[in-house]
């Protein structure tokens, strides 16, 4: 099992490329079930939840080539010969519960077995369901999966109102509604940059859609959808992600492909902190150069808010500020994993149930660490570029399922970082 080593060294420097967004792209790539005709998607992430969806797709029928070194995705579904999406898949993603809005909608039925991915707190998916049955939908759940039939052949379009947001739902309850029969309207929707990205690839393949980034989406179902080419959004988490690179280390990291208006909350929280963010004509400048960042306080909600992804990277950052920051996770429970692994580097964290009380340190020291999910694996590796010493992450599989090529961004703008192959 790969693991990660980090030597603290200072000051960074230089310009990160910023991926396609992975939550985009995973969101994406199902809409191919929703027509015969192909959809390409440019400026992909190289990434092993990619290779996942893909490995599903493809088990479903679908027809995907990977091109220019994993940036183009050329997917088609011309001949859906498979209506089962198999545990042995679907286990080690949440994302693969997506294919089954489109593969209803089209087809009229689907088994689809109940997802897996990161532990990070129960993640239901019962609104997706929910969201389904409004538009007709037949569900019985039996030995780990969910077996769907549209009544009628065919989903019909209805008012679904979310007791809460969900990402997840409002995709593949948007993804549905495109070729449900009559008027669907989305109600407490998500508003996240990949809910925008969504609607207008779907626009782009002939869906007729209109308030995505609102709370209220509404979708005219068609009779089919054709093929189109769409550009994978900025991968916001990635940009938050490397943003903190000069914020931990200090230096100047100019992030290409950044935009304010996709971190917009995170953008205020680091400029509270003391830290310098300018838009350029290439993407976001971040510079970090007197001293120690200032304590602030985080509380994560769904866009626009503080983004649940970039939590674990902020605490990071806030364990070397000067005074006592406070962290409020409201999205997941059970996402402050990462805090026992910074407790061995000499951070000083209490938490108490959704809360994490941070008194900074003036260093980190560098550990033997064990990443626990995704965004943990990262935000140790940020905290051993600020560390003394030696830090080894292990488990970093995880790292590598939302993250490309990272130690070859990290070393482009000076960090010590190598992969240890065991």
């Amino acid at each position: 099992m790969d693991s990660i080593l980090v030597k603290g060294n200072g000051p960074l420097n230089g310009v990160i490329p910023i991926a396609g967004a992975k939550n985009a792209c995973l969101t994406l790539m199902p809409a191919t079930l929703l027509s015969e005709e192909p959809l390409t998607l440019t400026n992909a992430p190289r990434l092993s939840d990619i290779a996942t969806m893909t490995q599903l797709l493809q088990s479903l029928g679908a027809e995907v080539a990977s091109l220019q070194d994993g940036q183009v995705l050329a997917m088609s579904s011309h001949d859906i010969n498979n209506h089962t999406a198999d545990y042995d898949i679907v286990r080690k993603m949440r994302a693969s519960i997506l294919v089954l809005g489109p593969m209803l909608a089209r087809d009229g039925h689907a088994i689809v077995s109940l997802p897996g991915g990161c532990a990070i707190g129960a993640r239901p998916v019962d609104l997706h369901l929910k969201a389904l049955e409004a538009m007709g939908a037949e569900l019985d759940l039996r030995d780990g999966y969910v077996h769907a039939k549209a009544t009628g052949g065919r989903l019909k379009g209805a008012v679904v109102e979310f007791p809460f947001v969900s990402v997840g739902a409002t995709e593949n309850a948007l993804l549905a509604a495109t070729l449900a029969k009559g008027t669907t309207v989305l109600k407490n929707a998500a508003r996240e940059p990949e809910i925008v990205d969504l609607a207008q690839c779907l626009r782009r393949m002939g869906a007729q859609i209109e308030g995505e980034g609102s709370n209220t989406i509404t979708i005219q179902g068609v009779d089919r959808l054709n093929g189109a080419t769409h550009p994978v959004v900025t991968d916001r988490i990635e940009l938050g992600t490397y943003m903190l690179l000069p914020a931990i280390c200090g230096g100047e990291v100019e992030c290409l492909g950044g935009r304010l208006d996709l971190v917009g909350a995170f953008v205020e929280r680091l400029e509270e902190a003391g830290v310098s963010v300018v838009e350029t004509a290439r993407g976001l400048k971040v510079t970090r150069k007197n001293g120690r960042v200032n304590a602030v306080n985080v509380t994560t909600e769904p866009f626009p808010g503080f983004p649940t992804d970039l939590q674990a990277q902020m605490m990071a950052l806030l364990c070397t500020a000067d005074g006592v920051s406070v962290l409020e996770e409201k999205i997941f429970e059970n996402r402050f994993m990462h805090a026992p692994e910074l407790l061995r580097m000499g951070a000083k964290i209490d938490v108490h149930g959704g809360h994490a009380t941070v008194t900074g340190v003036e260093r980190l020291r560098g550990a033997r660490v064990m990443a626990t999910d995704l965004r943990a694996s990262v935000s140790l590796i940020l905290a051993g570029l600020a560390a003394e010493g030696e830090t080894v992450v292990s488990r970093v599989y995880h790292l590598d399922r939302g993250y490309e090529r990272v130690e070859e961004k990290l070393r482009g703008v000076g960090a010590h970082i190598e992969r240890i192959t065991s």
